[in-house]
């Protein structure tokens, strides 16, 4: 029978505890009149056998009624909370020597020690730098973790890969063996962080959108992984919906990388990338990131390079008055994205809508005071450039501009 004393509960649940398990220990602990804890159901089928007596003392009951502990009740959720936290957190395996590494990793090899034997990889990758380069030096880990990437169905342990693959990725000696290798599994490794992207935690997203901008080395690799299904309808997804800012870092950088084909910008521009990016840049403000904001200007410079891109970034005045109100007010990286995009679209291929747009979100006062700006040679001379849209002559123009700066004339 499970019972415990109201004064010595504090001392098991606070240590002694600790080596039992759940089902050892009350569910529902109640108070006799003697003042000796019972769990409920014990107590009971003593009481029901046609016991009139205390197990613990042996006096007899004076009544049979019980009272709910509801302070060891507290206590024992807190220790069962403490218990679950443990046996659910990453072991912290900072001390385990070369040789006990590598006896975990050769047991990657043995189906039935995987479960065991990942989560303590991770663990002692974490811990530093040096441990994540041992691990990349070790034969047959790189591979062993592909092929478990590469099971779609993997559940825990494709989660766990992915987990150290994103820790140990910077360290991989041959990237390019690595990539091709990854890509050219039967089974799709790609449709693996898919998954995750649709349904893991934000941590494990965050992990799957860098591993595939780490995967997106070449030309070929971009288009393989672009070009998976649903992959960038999934992307743009996260942009749209989540609000954790490191993840729509991930994402966009992704995006990034994996757009550098023709074709692949073409298909992101229909996918809707403009507006999603653009709901990004409208929405931003002091508190957002920096390179969060440089991300998705980048975005936009590079949607304008095809006309596709352009015809849309065109016809949005929002987008472009967007972009606008990013020149001089973030950085030098995105004014020379925000300042590179609008060259492209105003000037270079003359979108009219654009131009008109630009003007109307106040551009030339922009436009005038970069030039005044410590900008780089390249922005100064996309610079010169747009001003030469403006008809600087028309009142029309120059009556929307600030009469205290009207003396700053183009060169």
């Amino acid at each position: 029978m499970r019972f415990f004393s109201p004064a010595v509960a504090a001392v098991v649940v606070g240590e002694t505890v600790v080596s039992l398990t759940e089902d050892d220990v009350m569910k529902s602990p109640v108070s006799l009149c003697t003042g000796v804890t019972y769990d409920r159901s014990s107590i009971q089928k003593w009481l029901d056998n046609g016991n009139n007596t205390c197990p613990a003392t042996m006096q007899v009951l004076q009544t049979k009624e019980f009272v709910p502990n509801h302070n060891l009740h507290r206590l024992i959720q807190i220790w069962s909370d403490s218990l679950h936290q443990r046996l659910h957190s990453p072991v912290s395996d900072s001390a385990l020597s070369s040789d006990q590494v590598l006896r975990l990793v050769n047991r990657m090899e043995d189906d039935q020690s995987r479960a065991d034997s990942l989560p303590r990889l991770v663990s002692f990758a974490s811990e530093s730098v040096e441990n994540r380069r041992l691990l990349c030096g070790i034969d047959g880990l790189l591979p062993v973790l592909v092929d478990l990437l590469g099971n779609v169905d993997g559940g825990v342990l494709v989660e766990q890969t992915v987990r150290l693959l994103h820790l140990i990725r910077s360290e991989i000696e041959d990237k390019e063996r690595f990539v091709k290798t990854t890509l050219k599994m039967d089974r799709n490794c790609i449709s693996s962080l898919l998954l995750i992207l649709r349904k893991g935690t934000v941590e494990l997203k965050i992990c799957s959108a860098n591993l595939l901008e780490y995967l997106a080395i070449d030309a070929e690799a971009k288009i393989r992984i672009a070009e998976t299904d649903g992959l960038m309808q999934e992307l743009l997804k996260l942009i749209n919906s989540e609000n954790d800012t490191t993840l729509i870092e991930s994402v966009l950088s992704c995006l990034i990388s994996i757009s550098m084909p023709k074709r692949i910008k073409i298909k992101l521009v229909q996918l809707g990338v403009i507006k999603s990016v653009t709901k990004l840049l409208s929405e931003s403000n002091s508190s957002s990131s920096i390179s969060m904001t440089e991300k998705v200007l980048k975005v936009l410079e590079t949607a304008s390079t095809v006309r596709e891109g352009r015809t849309e970034i065109g016809e949005d005045s929002v987008c472009v008055a967007a972009i606008v109100q990013k020149v001089l007010k973030v950085s030098n990286t995105a004014t020379e994205h925000a300042v590179t995009t609008l060259w492209s679209v105003c000037y270079l291929f003359r979108d009219e809508k654009a131009a008109e747009a630009l003007t109307k979100a106040n551009g030339l006062t922009k436009i005038l005071l970069l030039m005044q700006s410590n900008c780089s040679a390249p922005v100064r001379q996309m610079a010169r450039d747009l001003l030469k849209i403006f008809r600087i002559n028309s009142k029309s123009c120059l009556s929307s501009y600030d009469t205290k700066t009207t003396h700053i004339m183009p060169c």
